[in-house]
């Protein structure tokens, strides 16, 4: 079975886009219509923009969501997706794959969701950290016994999972992972505490966007960040969206979902080798691809 994925934010790079809107109309066409929606050149950014000017969070965001929806768009008799997903901001570009949103749904709601992630950032100080070569419930249980608020929240790949919280708790489990045999404990440089109980304010900003969206019946099962297995209800589907923002990303509980379900093989769908990179040391078996 043919599983499609799609990364999320940190894949962007200057120039990600040039080329499909210099080579296919129907892409030149989606990106234009991208700059109307958003209310500025967003492909200006994209494919001369600074790497500082592509990592603000309200061009990043929707910057990685045009790249793979619009490279999905243009892969045309070739797209057939019989499941997806996509990693936290993915996730959107997955449903946008799979006919549940709108091509314009879409970009609207994961522009609301920038901007939404942006002001909840600006509320506490807060962070992200990676730990590497600790078991998950080693991190699960250290973060549990810090003072704060500090959670998991990227379970990435085996010894790979991403903490989120308030910038000292988050820094007092990096030492405390240390000490429990962590390989590294680094914190990120992120704008916040994504996937986090620090994102609820974005949550229910976003919650309301979401609820006014028409969800269609998509063409393949979505597995989702926060159950981890493949969902087709549109009701469901908008319920587990809403929960994200504030929910970890089970991407290898996902991942392994995906194949005990049948993938044989998985396309990675947008800017970057993020994905293809992590579904490898999930399962060293695993076939990947890049579109």
């Amino acid at each position: 079975m043919k599983a499609y994925v799609f990364p999320g934010q940190g894949a962007q790079f200057t120039g990600m886009g040039k080329d499909l809107y210099e080579n296919s109309a129907l892409a030149k066409e989606l990106f234009e219509k991208a700059n109307e929606i958003l209310g500025f050149r967003i492909t200006d950014i994209m494919f001369e923009g600074t790497a500082e000017e592509l990592k603000e969070t309200k061009v990043t965001q929707p910057a990685v969501f045009l790249h793979s929806v619009i490279l999905a768009k243009t892969l045309g008799e070739d797209f057939k997706p019989e499941m997806v997903a996509g990693h936290s901001l993915g996730e959107f570009s997955a449903l946008v794959a799979n006919g549940t949103l709108s091509f314009e749904d879409g970009l609207k709601l994961v522009s609301q969701r920038a901007l939404a992630m942006q002001k909840a950032c600006e509320i506490t100080p807060s962070t992200m950290a990676a730990v590497l070569g600790l078991a998950d419930n080693i991190v699960e249980e250290v973060c549990a016994s810090i003072d704060g608020i500090v959670v998991a929240a990227n379970y990435n790949c085996p010894g790979q999972l991403v903490i989120s919280g308030e910038t000292s708790a988050v820094e007092k489990a990096c030492e405390a992972m240390k000490a429990a045999g962590a390989k590294r404990a680094l914190i990120l440089p992120v704008g916040g505490a994504f996937h986090s109980p620090m994102m609820e304010p974005a949550r229910e900003e976003l919650a309301a966007a979401i609820e006014a969206t028409t969800f269609s019946t998509p063409i393949c099962p979505v597995y989702q960040n926060v159950t981890a297995n493949a969902v087709s209800d549109a009701a469901e589907i908008k319920k587990n969206l809403i929960i994200q923002l504030t929910a970890p990303v089970k991407w290898t509980q996902s991942v392994q979902q995906m194949i005990a379900d049948g993938a044989t093989l998985f396309t990675e769908v947008g800017p970057g080798k993020v994905l293809t990179g992590l579904i490898s040391k999930i399962d060293k078996e695993a076939v990947t691809a890049n579109a």
